[in-house]
């Protein structure tokens, strides 16, 4: 699951000696982890998906990304039961070779995919607070699903190698996870560290600066919505940096090791062994990512908050024998219409300037 290895290792290392004990170190934490992100994500993302279609139907741009992200979550969390499995069975993939396949590029893909879409996010935010009148004719629900199109094509073709360019199982029957990596997989690392995780860090520390600046620069915006657009701005660049940071570092530091010690596999192995326990921790935070991001979604927009303020509405009247249409009159119900008018409590001028455009 952490790289693209293949049957015949290029590297003249065969598999390191005392893994075994490793492995079951590690089956208990991953199997628990696995479990309970299963048991948390799968309705959570749902939730945020349905949240996330009922107000991209109403036209906000914002709800498009999310519920693009909310999608690829559920899928990747759909394949944890067969992770569990996996790791339970000391490694061995014992289903169908082309699953092993399938899984590791649902996870490949899921993983890079919210990192672009989070950057798009991010992107899109900055430039309807730093050119409102200007990003009005650019930022609509189609333009979004367009970039969410192309950014899941994009993820989906470089990784396409894992579906029918490389030889899934490897030594003893593991699936895309062996030790020590080969000079295939050191190359692969090295790219996800510089393309998927260098530069779209850059890109959202740009936009989560410009983000900071043009709030602050806000005349119109009182100190609390200041503060809050700030701490939001800031939630999504730490949750990049705690899910996603360790476990590329991690990558970086075993395709180096490859690098230097590849003609010495003692030294390269004792290496692999040591780093294992930060590995499989990291790759644990990448997936609670997949129930932390519905949280940043609900938090991010307004529009999610108050979609599930309407059906909570919704199933209040209904159990109580009450006519749904008597939602259309509900003051605290109603959809804001200018950027000042509150809706269930204050709403920051802001959250209209970049959700409503």
């Amino acid at each position: 699951m952490g790289g693209s290895s293949t049957a015949s290792n290029s590297s003249t290392c065969g598999q390191c000696p005392g893994l075994e004990l490793l492995y079951e170190q590690s089956r208990l934490p991953l199997v628990t982890v696995y479990s309970a992100v299963f048991v948390l994500a799968l309705p959570a993302n749902g939730l945020a998906a349905g949240l996330a279609l009922l107000a991209a139907r109403r036209g906000n741009v914002l709800a498009v990304y999310i519920f693009c992200l909310a999608l690829c979550e559920l899928l990747y969390v759909g394949t944890l039961p067969l992770w569990a499995l996996y790791i339970q069975n000391k490694h061995r993939w014992a289903l169908a070779r082309r699953t092993c396949r399938l899984t590791a590029f649902v996870f490949f893909c899921n993983m890079y995919a919210s990192i672009l879409l989070l950057c798009c996010m991010a992107c899109d935010r900055a430039l309807a607070l730093a050119h409102p009148l200007a990003s009005r004719a650019r930022r609509r629900p189609l333009t979004a699903a367009l970039v969410c199109t192309v950014v899941l094509v994009l993820v989906g073709v470089v990784h396409g190698q894992v579906l029918v360019g490389l030889p899934e199982v490897g030594r003893n029957d593991t699936c895309f996870d062996e030790l020590p990596i080969d000079a295939t997989t050191a190359g692969y690392y090295y790219a996800r560290f510089a393309l998927g995780f260098a530069v779209p860090l850059g890109v959202l520390a740009a936009a989560t600066w410009s983000i900071r600046r043009s709030v602050q620069r806000s005349l119109g915006l009182s100190a609390a919505c200041k503060a809050r657009a700030r701490r939001l701005a800031a939630a999504v660049l730490l949750l990049f940096l705690g899910c996603f940071a360790p476990y590329h570092v991690v990558l970086l530091l075993r395709a180096a090791a490859y690098s230097y010690y590849h003609d010495c596999c003692p030294t390269l192995c004792a290496f692999e062994k040591r780093l294992y326990t930060a590995f499989v921790a990291f790759l644990c935070l990448c997936t609670v990512s997949s129930v932390a991001d519905p949280v940043l979604y609900v938090l991010v927009s307004d529009h999610l908050r108050q979609e599930a303020g309407r059906l909570r509405g919704c199933w209040w009247l209904t159990s109580r024998g009450t006519e749904v249409t008597q939602l259309t009159g509900s003051k605290d119900l109603e959809e804001p219409r200018s950027p000042g008018a509150p809706s269930g409590g204050q709403l920051c001028p802001l959250d209209s300037l970049y959700e409503d455009i």
